[in-house]
């Protein structure tokens, strides 16, 4: 067992494996409204819209959670907005929005070369290099997250699967709405130092995915999903350890090998079950020839 227990040794590797765990499980428990609501792009889109806010708060050195925390913020409300519009899909506000609050990002990056943060960490993630205060960070948003998720959850679980009738049943969806952006920003801005904004997109949306396709009970789905992405993130940091690859890199990775297993595995099992049905009508069949007979 001291493979498993050696690298705990290390401070780097703890603080790592902590922000994988948390940064893992609150992506998967995110992503199970991201994907039930078919926005699986919002964590990619919105990743990229709040980089241009990171950049304006690392040059004007403010405080980066909340410069950037609002500038997630008020880009997942803009989707939500433009999305409302009939002609106007939520693809498209995604696109729009995040596309533009990206480019002010580069262009703020091309002018000014003078950074007390590399802002390739944002990119990319850097999971070995997390500090105690971006460790608060991220255990205070999934506290609150699970909090928030708890409390309204026939809020949240209307508006996922029916919006438009949700108004009806005294749920407002414009509030659902206003809520599921701001846990989702909050989601992107505290795993973006973690994961980076290249690798987020896939950690929100992998988890649910393959729960999803394992169970068909929303409660269950959204357990199995936060494991899912929990435990990838703590193997994704061994692996590192051991193979010297990037942690984030390889956290996408596992959960990319899972997806494949579970999709294979659950398609071999839809297979078998028609053969058995089949068989079972033909034998059926034959039953009902013999008694005409």
């Amino acid at each position: 067992m001291t493979w498993l227990t050696e690298p705990l040794s290390h401070p780097f590797f703890l603080y790592g494996l902590l922000a994988g765990v948390l940064g893992g499980a609150l992506c998967g428990l995110v992503g199970v409204y991201v994907v039930l609501r078919r926005m699986s792009y919002i964590g990619h889109g919105l990743s990229h819209a709040i980089f241009g806010g990171a950049a304006v708060a690392l040059i004007l050195q403010w405080n980066f959670y909340l410069f950037a925390g609002a500038w997630g913020l008020l880009s997942a409300l803009l989707i939500n907005g433009v999305s409302r519009r009939r002609k106007v899909g939520a693809d498209a506000a995604i696109g729009v929005v995040t596309t533009a609050s990206f480019a002010v990002g580069v262009v703020l990056i091309s002018s000014v070369h003078s950074f007390e943060v590399n802002l390739e960490a944002l990119l990319f993630g850097n999971i070995l290099g997390v500090t105690v205060e971006q460790l608060w960070v991220l255990a205070g948003v999934c506290l609150v997250t699970l909090a928030l998720i708890l409390l309204r959850y026939r809020q949240l679980l209307f508006a996922t699967f029916d919006p438009e009738a949700a108004d009806a049943y005294g749920v407002s969806s414009r509030a659902a709405d206003a809520l599921f952006a701001v846990i989702i920003a909050a989601t992107v801005v505290a795993t973006m130092r973690v994961l980076g904004v290249t690798l987020i997109a896939a950690t929100i949306v992998v988890p649910a995915v393959i729960a999803r396709l394992v169970t068909d009970s929303f409660a269950r789905m959204l357990v199995i999903s936060t494991a899912i992405g929990a435990i990838a993130g703590a193997l994704g940091m061994y692996v590192s350890y051991y193979v010297d690859t990037p942690p984030g890199a390889d956290i996408v990775l596992i959960l990319a090998g899972v997806f494949v297993i579970v999709y294979a595995g659950t398609a071999l099992l839809g297979r078998r079950r028609l053969q058995m049905l089949g068989t079972v009508d033909t034998h059926a069949e034959a039953g009902a020839a013999i008694d005409l007979d």
